[in-house]
């Protein structure tokens, strides 16, 4: 409970910024980021687009939309976010990892591995991995293995498989990777938040 209370309250005080900079596009970022959190989708693609109408610039920068295009099966919208996301950030595992989803939700996993971009620098071995799975190129107890490394690596070896799982039409090990990145593996991150929402909108308790 109190974690949704905090959330609500950062809620109301990026609403109250809004009101004082009503062009003011980070407000919007972050407004966007609690509305997802909240697993308010539509509304935090909706502060995401006021953000862009307000500095095209940032376009690139807006990872976060392209996650919530994922959780509102807006997938095609999703693909080319991440994919115009890793102009700007080449060496981010998780920018292709994610455009690979949307494309496997919407066109097949065969398709979505033909397509996936290629990333060498990744600096965290856990995402090298990560990488390495979804290419085709090691197995989940790799991934599982590496993530050992603490709790970090180990939230994001449980989150990925569940998300690799979930493409995969397996829904109960996706069930049971994604339950387990949230109730075991909690970290201050907005892709722990992520988990927590996958968990929430898919109804797993």
């Amino acid at each position: 409970m109190f974690f949704s209370n905090s959330l609500e309250n950062q809620l109301q005080r990026w609403n109250e910024t809004i009101r004082n900079q009503p062009k003011n596009p980070n407000a919007y970022i972050r407004r966007g980021m609690v509305n997802f959190q909240l697993a308010k989708i539509d509304e935090s693609i909706q502060d995401f687009d006021i953000a862009e109408q307000l500095d095209g610039s940032i376009k690139p920068y807006l990872w976060q939309r392209g996650l919530s295009y994922y959780y509102a099966e807006r997938f095609a919208e999703g693909a080319e976010q991440f994919e115009i996301d890793l102009t700007v950030n080449a060496q981010d595992v998780e920018e292709t990892v994610w455009r690979y989803l949307c494309i496997a939700r919407s066109l097949g996993v065969e398709e979505a591995r033909n397509s996936l971009l290629t990333v060498k620098n990744d600096p965290r071995r856990i995402m090298q991995r990560v990488y390495d799975l979804y290419a085709g190129d090691c197995t989940p107890d790799d991934v599982l293995t590496v993530g050992l490394e603490g709790i970090k690596g180990n939230f994001y070896s449980h989150l990925y498989l569940g998300l690799y799982y979930e493409v995969e039409n397996n829904a109960d090990l996706a069930q049971d990777y994604i339950v387990k990145a949230v109730d075991n593996y909690k970290i201050d991150d907005y892709m722990w938040n992520l988990a927590q929402v996958h968990k929430t909108l898919r109804g797993w308790f």
